[in-house]
Parts: structure tokens; sequence; C-alpha cells
């Protein structure tokens, strides 16, 4: 297979379905995840979350006991319906999100044949692994009444009778907690939770909103507690939460800077990209082969000529920054715009030419615009219709007042509910869509690249230039 076929067939833009031994790349961040140094890993949608849970959801170690737990298709109604009543919100969740972890350790406990006998045995009972049992099934049995477990030593027996007393939830939690540390060995257990974005949607509706967020607050401050109660070293007790910085961001805690002790940010810029770029090329030539340095991989792919922009094709620019000014510097971004480059390129051709990059922008404008909305819908329904406001001003710079008439028009017309234009634009600054563009010539100011950046109104925004062609403002 060449080059370009095997990146046309296998890359892909879900780690779930990629070749994760072949293609995973160790970024700097991961050591100190898997030491359980650091709990909460927040990032972007498309800046490698799921590959860093895939990683380590696919552990090959006797001594490794992991389990992945993904919230997609979640019925989140389910997780609300059990909070405790006896504590206010958020803390109402911390007691079910730390019986559920403790409930996976004790799980993996069971598969393991270096736990006692005395606590194995009936454990295996308990969590007999059951063919195909979803997230879903796991839960719902955990949490039925009549769900029950014994120890001789643990002093205690879990299980719920009708009309359950709000203590029964703290009876279960101490029980397994007892078991964990009575019984655990020194073996690394990891329980991961990913895809926790599923429910967040419609959040305009603030029961809606302060559920899903109370109840995410609420697995935060159970892995807070978690690392507190298991921090001696004997215990390698790692839960590990991936987020999205944006809900990350809306999460609200009286001791949520103390979070900042366990949680690590996935952040990319154009040199960490160079690097995931000349990994991913290496091994898509050859997948045990030597790794080659940025500027060599590059080559093996790409046509070195440069690409002609600019006024009557005056301006000249490599493959690479041509591409990194179309995308918010994300691995799924590139990994888009060079699956779509091998596509756009000839058989028997055996480099993407600087034709083709030009080409294929146009593609890729109309992917980050998807992604976009996929990515912001949950805060905005109505994104579609607000994307179509900045196509109506067509221009790539314009002023607040410019967007709020034609927001304002559009509101009136009813395709967007939404009626604040300052609450939409914060948004869109948020996402990236658009940035400021101080008086400075040549200067933007976009969060993807700044990640404190707050917008400015008194500035005029820019709209970031990948999305131009989609939003047929080019």
């Amino acid at each position: 297979m060449t080059l370009l076929e095997e990146i046309r067939e296998n890359w892909k833009l879900d780690a779930k379905t990629e070749d994760t031994e072949r293609y995973f790349f160790h970024v700097r961040e991961l050591e100190r995840i898997i030491a359980g140094k650091r709990s909460y890993v927040i990032g972007r949608k498309g800046t490698g979350k799921t590959a860093i849970s895939q990683f380590i959801g696919g552990f090959n170690d006797p001594n490794v006991f992991t389990e992945k737990l993904s919230f997609k298709n979640f019925p989140f109604n389910e997780l609300y319906s059990l909070k405790n009543a006896g504590y206010t919100a958020p803390n109402q969740y911390i007691t079910l999100w730390k019986y559920i972890i403790y409930s996976y350790i004790c799980k993996m406990m069971a598969r393991n044949e270096a736990i006692s006998n005395e606590a194995q045995i009936p454990l295996k009972a308990l969590y007999a692994p059951e063919p195909v049992e979803s997230l879903q099934r796991w839960i719902k049995k955990w949490t039925a009444n009549d769900f029950s477990l014994h120890i001789l030593g643990t002093g205690g027996k879990i299980g719920f009778k009708e009309n359950a007393v709000a203590d029964s939830w703290v009876n279960r939690v101490d029980t397994l907690e007892n078991i964990i540390a009575k019984y655990i060995d020194d073996s690394a257990y990891y329980v991961v939770f990913d895809e926790l974005d599923e429910d967040y949607k419609n959040i305009i509706d603030k029961s809606q909103y302060e559920n899903y967020t109370h109840l995410l607050t609420g697995l935060f401050k159970a892995v807070q507690d978690i690392k507190s109660t298991f921090k001696d070293k004997r215990y390698r007790i790692f839960p590990i939460i991936f987020l999205r910085d944006d809900i990350y961001s809306v999460l609200t805690d009286a001791d949520k800077t103390k979070w900042d002790d366990f949680k690590i940010d996935l952040e990319w810029d154009k040199n960490k990209i160079r690097d995931l770029l000349a990994f991913r090329i290496s091994r898509a030539m050859n997948a045990s082969g030597a790794l080659l340095p940025f500027d060599s991989a590059w080559k093996h792919l790409f046509d070195l000529r440069p690409v002609e922009t600019g006024h009557r094709q005056s301006s000249r620019m490599s493959a690479f920054d041509f591409m990194a000014r179309s995308t918010h510097l994300r691995p799924r971004d590139f990994t888009k715009y060079i699956q779509a480059c091998a596509e756009a390129t000839e058989n028997g051709t055996d480099r993407i030419a600087a034709d083709t990059v030009k080409k294929v922008d146009k593609a890729f404008s109309s992917y980050l615009k998807r992604e976009l909305i996929d990515e912001i819908h949950g805060v905005i329904p109505d994104i579609s219709s607000v994307f179509d406001v900045i196509s109506q001003i067509r221009k790539q710079t314009f002023s607040e007042r410019e967007f709020r008439e034609v927001f304002e028009r559009k509101n009136k017309e009813g395709s967007i509910r939404e009626t604040d234009a300052a609450f939409i634009l914060r948004i869109l600054f948020i996402f990236s869509v658009i940035g400021n563009q101080p008086r400075q010539v040549n200067q933007t100011v976009f969060r993807y690249i700044i990640r404190d950046a707050e917008p400015n109104f008194k500035e005029n925004f820019v709209v970031h230039r990948g999305l131009l062609k989609a939003l047929q403002i080019l």
C-alpha cells in the first residue's frame, strides 16, 4: 500500500476506529495522566482526549486494569433520579459517583487473580462479566434495591430496602471503600470517564442546565474525595475524567480552584502539531520504522513547492502554513485536511501538489463549519441561523453594531430564538468562530491561540479564515 493509499484508508477522525497501536502519539501530558498525577483532562473537541482514553483502555499488562465508561447515548435522566436527597446541589451526586467508581474498581478486582480468595470469590460472583453488558445496564443493576454484597470482615452488607432512607447510599459507599482498602493489591486500576458531553444540550433550559452541571460537578468532587481517601502511594487507584473545556468552564464550585491540582489542559501549537504529523506520516510509511523529523517526513508526502495566494497569486507560503491558517491547530483538523488532500490526489501520483492543498481548502471550510455547528449546538440550538447572520454581513471583519442589526432582523423573522446578541458574540468568540481585530495591522486575537482571551466589544470582530469559504465570504 502506498503512503497516500494508507492515509486514504486508515487515517480516521474518530480515535475509536483508528489503529491506536500504530498511530497513537505520546503527548507530553500522557506520563502525568498515567502516573495518576492528573485526573481531569480538559480540551477542545478534536484535541486528542478520546485518543488518550483509548490508549489507556488498551493497556496490555497483567498488573494494569482499566474500565472505560463511555456516556455516548446514555440516558442521563436515570442518573439524575439517583441523587442523594440528603445533600444540597451539587453535592447530592457525589455519593452516587463514588459508588459507581468503587463498583468498577471492585469489578476489576474480581478479574485480578492476585486478590485474596476471601474477597475475589464473592466479588467474582457479584461482578461476573456478562456478554455485551452496557454501562447503562451495569449502573441500573448496581443501584437496584435488591443488589447486595457481603464479605466477611468488611462490616456490612450493601443493599436497599423499599423506601430506603437517605443514608443507604452512604452505607454502600462505606462498605465498598472498606473492601477496597482491605483487599486491593498494588496493581493499577483506571476508571476512565469519556463522552460526558452527551447531555450538553438545551442548556438555555435552566432545569436541564442545572441537572447536568450539578451531575458533572459531583463527579469532579467525587474523584477529588477518592484521591484524598486513597492518597497513600500503595494505592494505585486512578479515576480519570475527559471533558471539553467549554463545559468545564461552566462548572462552578466554591473549591474549584483546588481542582487545578489534578487538572491538565490539552493544548496544541504549530511546533507540537509538526511533531504529531512527523509521527503520523512516519507510521503511515512504516508501522514499525524509524521516526523521521518533520521536514523529512513532510517531503515524502507533499510537493515542496509553495502555495500561491493573494492578489494575482503574488504571495507564497508553505503547504503547512496554508493549512494551519484554516485550522484551530487541532490534530483532528490536520488529519481531515490531509485526508482530503490524499483523496483529491490522482492515483499514480506519489505526492500531494501545492494546487491540491489550495483546492481542498473549500471542502475543509465546509468540514470546519459542520464541526463547529456540532460543538456549539448545545449552547446555541439555532447556530446554523447564526452562521447565516455572518454570511449576510458578507465581510470578514465587522463591528458589533453590524452584527446586531442583521441578528435582530433574523430574530424578528423567528429563525433565531435567542435575543441577546452580545451573548451570541461571546459564544462565537469562545469557540473561535470569530476573534478580535485590534487596530494593529496584521494582528488578530483568537481564543484557540490565546486561551484566556475575552471578547472586546469595542474592537471589530474578524471571522476565522477557515470558515470564509463555507460562509460565502470569499
